[in-house]
């Protein structure tokens, strides 16, 4: 069974370069194992990163032993939920996909709350 987005759609792919997602398919799917829900694609910004990393989650830093090449603004991110809606309470919520933000989501923000931040209508 395929994962839905928070429209009710089938899960679209986030972000293929760099390689996103909790299973590093490009795609904000989750599973048993993904503990922090890494489900909203996002659009990062500068402010977002900066806010991420005094939070103590650097990830403009690149890490290769978790291949992961570290972000710049622009980039696109499956982001832990819980993280987005903290970015959000800040005032530095990113910008994200709706088609490509799975259902999950949904039970840390409102759609109403992704729509307002959305890039893709």
């Amino acid at each position: 069974m395929s994962a839905t987005n928070v429209l009710g759609n089938k899960l679209e792919v986030c972000c293929t370069s760099p390689m996103t997602g909790f299973y590093r398919d490009g795609v904000c799917n989750t599973g048993s194992g993904d503990v922090g829900a890494h489900v909203v694609c996002a659009q990062v910004t500068s402010e977002f990163l900066e806010f991420s990393r005094s939070r103590g989650n650097d990830l403009m830093t690149p890490n290769p032993m978790f291949n992961f090449p570290g972000l710049k603004p622009g980039d696109c991110w499956c982001l832990c939920a819980l993280r987005w809606k903290e970015a959000l309470d800040a005032g530095v919520a990113p910008p994200v996909r709706l088609e490509s933000t799975h259902a999950l989501a949904l039970e840390y923000v409102s759609l109403e709350e992704l729509k307002a931040h959305a890039v893709d209508g």
